[in-house]
């Protein structure tokens, strides 16, 4: 199997357009033809992962965090970075990131937080906007189930829990051709008046191109009549964050017990107690103090995240509580996400999680 292989199977669950834009999620380094004799899945590329990859010949290091991630001048071992990118090239070990578009996911590094709490009826926190674009495309009545079905096919249609979901209205359209021309209905030189119908559905702008191509394939027109529209809705499949309910009603230190439990962690940073029984939850795995507001409106009584500043904590004000439980600790759980999507690709496959630690943050 070739590396472009899992990371066609990676980025079908979470497409690369879904990250943000500061980020650089892909292929960091490493050629995507050759051959995968083994993969590594950790949280962060250090050397010490690179050095663990070459021992289990693993040629493949499938990382959360871009080990390329801020603009690089030279390389020249001067730190982890430079040291890491120079062992994978010598070693001709490839690596690939899933940061951002994997937090964005609707079954995603968030979610997977939610599984491991046991909440329910979760939802995206903080939905994309502007991600939505709309197709509108007008075709001769006989072939409207057929370019509708493969518009379907493609992708659009589909909002929040629902499929297939398109506007059909009837009309006349007009055309001429030239001498040039092969005109599917009419004759080319004359006037031509057709009834047609009048197709509109939505789709995720990563998905622009097969919605295109469907169309051209599928229509009848040697030219088909179509439009693409952005639209300004926020997309309710994906963005950063989760809320979501547990079973039953639990008092906060028992919560705070069985975060600890499932997360492996010995303290929580956290807000004034409320003391008081919660039932639903936000989470975000990460950095997520910018959510915090998104948390509170979204009626959670706890908002578990990562790198939660000082000053931040004052935005509680008693409606909410706010817990850090770190953010490594918060995105461990994304190793897998990763396994499960290769296995399910080739469940024979080598594939192994990095003993390396690389936390940056001890605590005493």
């Amino acid at each position: 199997m070739k590396i472009k292989e899992i990371i066609s199977a990676l980025e079908q669950f979470a497409p690369s357009q879904l990250q943000e834009d500061y980020d650089n999620s892909g292929l960091n380094i490493g050629d995507s033809e050759n051959t995968i004799t083994g993969i590594l899945i950790t949280i962060d590329v250090t050397p010490e992962v690179i050095e663990e990859a070459k021992l289990n010949n693993c040629n493949l290091i499938i990382s959360h965090h871009p080990l390329i991630f801020n603009r690089i001048k030279k390389i020249t071992g001067s730190n982890y970075v430079e040291k890491s990118i120079i062992m994978a090239i010598k070693n001709d070990i490839a690596i690939y990131c899933g940061h951002t578009n994997f937090d964005s996911v609707a079954e995603g590094v968030s979610f997977k937080i939610c599984q491991k709490l046991g909440l329910k009826n979760t939802r995206i926190l903080s939905p994309k906007s502007n991600f939505l674009k709309k197709a509108v495309v007008f075709v001769p009545e006989k072939h409207a189930d057929q370019l509708r079905q493969a518009m379907f096919d493609a992708g659009a249609g589909s909002i929040g829990n629902y499929d297939s979901c398109s506007f059909n209205s009837i009309g006349t359209g007009s055309f001429k051709g030239n001498e040039d021309t092969n005109p599917f209905v009419g004759q080319k030189g004359s006037l031509h008046h057709e009834k047609e119908i009048k197709i509109e559905m939505v789709f995720p702008q990563h998905l622009e191109s097969k919605v295109i191509y469907s169309i051209i394939k599928t229509h009848p027109y040697e030219e088909p009549a179509y439009d693409i529209f952005q639209m300004e809705n926020s997309w309710q499949m994906a963005g950063l964050g989760m809320v979501g309910e547990l079973e039953k009603e639990i008092s906060e230190s028992d919560f705070f017990d069985l975060v600890k439990k499932e997360f492996g962690i010995s303290t929580i940073k956290h807000s004034n107690f409320l003391n008081k029984k919660h039932k639903k939850i936000a989470v975000c795995g990460g950095s997520g103090a910018s959510l915090i507001m998104e948390a509170i409106n979204s009626g959670a009584g706890i908002y578990l995240t990562g790198d939660i500043k000082y000053h931040d904590y004052f935005l509680a004000e008693n409606n909410i509580i706010l817990a850090d439980i770190g953010h490594f600790e918060s995105e461990q759980f994304t190793k897998e996400i990763f396994y499960d999507i290769i296995m399910k690709k080739n469940p024979n496959f080598a594939v192994r999680f990095s003993k390396t630690n690389t936390n940056p943050i001890k605590n005493y």
